[in-house]
């Protein structure tokens, strides 16, 4: 069976832990969608992620405290759910869960820990789905 494709929502304060993630996800034989790795210079973002999206089985999000309200999330929350992807919040330690999206206390999230450490709870979560 194929592996699922993982598509990493972030905020750009965390675009060097996602990018160790996702780094850590490759190492583990992870299909990773990650726009560092995918969008080239010139090329339409909008139109990149929407794509990188559309592929993907597997939509996980980088949440933080201060990116809970920003309109990004909503909207790249509402369409994953919209294209029935599976979705997965990373949430920081001590986070209050009512402060999450209805949408993702409805879910199981992970708890961030190191990145190399998320990615393997990770794998191992989509390997036992």
């Amino acid at each position: 069976m194929d592996k699922p494709q993982i598509f990493i929502s972030y905020s750009s304060a965390d675009a060097n832990w996602a990018r160790s993630f996702a780094e850590a996800l490759k190492e583990r034989g992870e299909k990773v969608w990650f726009d560092q790795f995918e969008i080239s210079a010139g090329e339409s973002l909008r139109d990149a992620l929407e794509a990188g999206l559309r592929e993907s089985d597997v939509f996980v999000t980088l949440v933080e405290s201060d990116s809970l309200h920003k309109p990004n999330l909503f909207f790249e929350l509402g369409a994953a759910i919209g294209m029935r992807k599976k979705v997965v919040a990373i949430v920081p330690k001590g986070i209050d869960p009512s402060q999450l999206p209805i949408e993702l206390r409805l879910r199981r999230y992970l708890v961030r820990d190191s990145p190399e450490g998320t990615a393997e709870e990770l794998s191992h979560a989509l390997a036992a789905a």
